[in-house]
């Protein structure tokens, strides 16, 4: 079921010269739950719309993550399941909750390792130039879990997600999102976490995300927050804060409509963004291929 669907006669054009990224998350289950017929979809997007980059939101092993760089998962549930050549391109990857039940930095070590994995750490940042125009934009990959106080008291969180410094993530944050470089042109925040969403709606986890960064990207000028976690495809506005959510590359599970829900589908799937200097453009595309919305975020 989705909301929005009366808009769809309108997507991104593949003659488009602006800059083009796939988003998907929570897609690692050995191709089971959808993950192989969304990633024949991937496949065929890449193939027409040529994207520099795909982002992944987090969760990219079940059940609990990867043990090391030598895993059988990274097989099975990665390089077996997106083996074409077109999808050889750069993916850029957070850490999501189920990937700290493994060992959260065997997938940093991957980076090492792969030609097309890049986590150099447990956050990071990316800046990309924008087609036809002299401004840059700015794409903080950040670790949520170590923004969620409950994941300390967690027997199996716990231990790994203390190894990240939340205060020095978030003093780093405001240092990328303050920077004083006049070519930054987009603020763009990756993270697995929502702060809202139709899905979960007052989880704790929500909850502890809208506490930890609500005001933060209000005060920092965030443009866009993408994120995973509920299995679903969506967007909302809030305040101020637009935000997306991409985590039904493999497991689908319900949505609700809220009052600031632009769209929502509990429907298998990713979405593709078509960055400029003035607007982003993004189609969400389901598991059959179809787009079943086409959003526009204006500068």
């Amino acid at each position: 079921m989705a909301l929005g669907l009366e808009v769809q006669s309108q997507t991104i054009d593949p003659a488009d010269r602006s800059g083009k990224f796939i988003v998907i998350g929570d897609w690692g289950r050995n191709g089971d739950d959808h993950q192989l017929e969304v990633a024949d979809q991937l496949l065929h997007q890449v193939i027409k719309y040529k994207p520099g980059f795909i982002i992944s939101t987090g969760d990219n092993f079940y059940p609990n993550g990867v043990r090391s760089v030598q895993d059988p998962l990274w097989k099975y549930s990665f390089e077996e399941i997106y083996k074409s050549y077109h999808l050889q391109i750069d993916w850029y990857a957070i850490l999501g909750n189920h990937d700290y039940l493994g060992d959260p930095d065997a997938q940093v070590e991957y980076s090492k390792l792969s030609r097309r994995w890049n986590m150099p750490g447990r956050y990071f940042a990316k800046t990309i130039g924008v087609r036809g125009s002299e401004k840059k934009a700015l794409f903080l990959f950040i670790d949520t879990n170590s923004l969620i106080p409950q994941f300390y008291d967690n027997p199996t969180y716990g231990p790994n997600v203390a190894k990240t410094d939340t205060l020095a993530q978030k003093k780093w944050m405001k240092e990328m999102l303050t920077s004083k470089d006049e070519e930054i042109g987009w603020k763009i925040v990756v993270g697995h976490h929502p702060m809202y969403t139709g899905g979960r709606t007052e989880g704790y986890d929500t909850i502890a995300i809208r506490k930890s960064l609500e005001a933060y990207f209000k005060e920092l000028g965030v443009d866009l927050y993408i994120s995973g976690h509920d299995h679903s495809l969506q967007y909302l506005e809030k305040d101020g804060i637009r935000q997306i959510i991409s985590g039904s590359a493999s497991e689908v599970t319900p949505s609700k409509t809220l009052p600031y829900t632009k769209f929502t589908a509990s429907e298998a799937g990713f979405m593709l963004f078509a960055l400029d200097a003035d607007k982003i453009q993004f189609d969400v595309i389901n598991k059959q291929g179809r787009t079943i919305y086409h959003g526009e975020i204006e500068k």
